[in-house]
């Protein structure tokens, strides 16, 4: 298993590699640059937009560009310095990190401990009024963009005053708080852009659970334990259940890769100051090495999130091993 491990880590080098010159070559083929949207206005001297090139290497060709940040990428470290920001690229993902995390992962949560449960309920009585309803708020769930929930929870909210902030991760006082009042604080700000990102999730994964179960219910093996008469709940949740997890164990890995962009929209449109939001205001302003390092971040998040999907798989059904 460690050298399984291992192997799976190295790949990253290689897949990071093309990652940041198809992504730096694509931005490429789009025209102008970073510097158009001052060139546009009249207060802002040639000599300074010369100078602001210089300092951002816009100068160079974009090949020299390229070889430049991959030079300091590799032996430094130094993913860049974003346009927009004139920061560091690592303290901005850095800064925004924890924000998103907090919501993904409190999406995610939320979503399996709720969906899993419908999923079982709906496969064990299959169209039954309550697998009937189920379904129907399934895809109702998954039929819904998560931009268009998000604009009728703030509706919602701001017309009928609910005590619910509408946008930021924090209040205006969070530093003079209390820890339990910041923890409060964090779960108010939290409630929409969760709820928006886990409707769907809940739809999706009590969907996927459903039909896995469903599925392993009419296998051989379960018509041979209720046989031997095992109780029903026995061969539900000790052998159905167990075999019917392994594909949303994978499911479960690829959440992990989509924390940069799965949130996205539902950051903007909900004001959430999170790596989502701050992507997409780099692409739209064209903030490459902003992008660059986002997309890398992804890309590591994503061969994580399988190899770790890889390891549960193990750990759950003995019949799985890597070398």
């Amino acid at each position: 298993m460690f050298r399984y491990i291992a192997r799976r880590l190295l790949y990253l080098i290689p897949m990071l590699l093309g990652i940041s010159i198809v992504s730096f070559f694509i931005m490429q083929l789009a025209p102008g640059s970073f510097l158009d949207q001052f060139r546009m206005s009249p207060q802002i001297r040639p000599e300074t937009l010369e100078a602001m090139a210089r300092q951002f290497g816009l100068d160079q060709p974009p090949l020299v560009q390229y070889l430049v940040w991959l030079k300091n990428m590799v032996f430094h470290g130094d993913m860049g310095r974003s346009f927009s920001y004139n920061a560091p690229v690592a303290y901005l993902i850095g800064s925004r990190a924890l924000n998103t995390i907090l919501l993904t992962v409190s999406a995610s949560l939320l979503a399996w401990i709720i969906a899993i449960p419908i999923g079982i309920y709906s496969a064990v009585r299959q169209y039954s009024v309550g697998d009937r309803i189920f379904s129907f708020f399934s895809y109702v769930g998954l039929s819904i963009p998560n931009f268009f929930l998000a604009l009728i929870l703030l509706y919602l909210v701001v017309v009928y005053q609910w005590p619910l902030p509408v946008g930021g991760a924090t209040s205006i006082d969070y530093a003079w708080m209390t820890w339990p009042e910041r923890v409060v604080d964090r779960i108010r700000h939290l409630i929409i852009p969760v709820a928006v990102l886990a409707t769907s999730q809940i739809a999706s994964v009590s969907r996927y659970m459903r039909a896995q179960l469903l599925d392993q219910l009419r296998q051989d093996y379960v018509r041979t334990a209720r046989a031997k008469g095992l109780p029903e709940r026995s061969v539900i949740y000790k052998h159905a259940l167990r075999n019917a997890l392994n594909p949303l164990i994978t499911l479960f890995g690829f959440d992990l890769g989509m924390i940069l962009s799965g949130a996205a929209l539902t950051e903007q449109v909900t004001n959430y100051p999170g790596l989502g939001k701050l992507i997409l205001g780099a692409v739209l302003s064209r903030d490459y090495w902003l992008v660059m390092g986002s997309l890398l971040v992804g890309g590591a998040l994503l061969v994580i999130g399988n190899l770790i999907a890889d390891v549960l798989l193990a750990v759950s059904d003995p019949r799985i091993r890597y070398d």
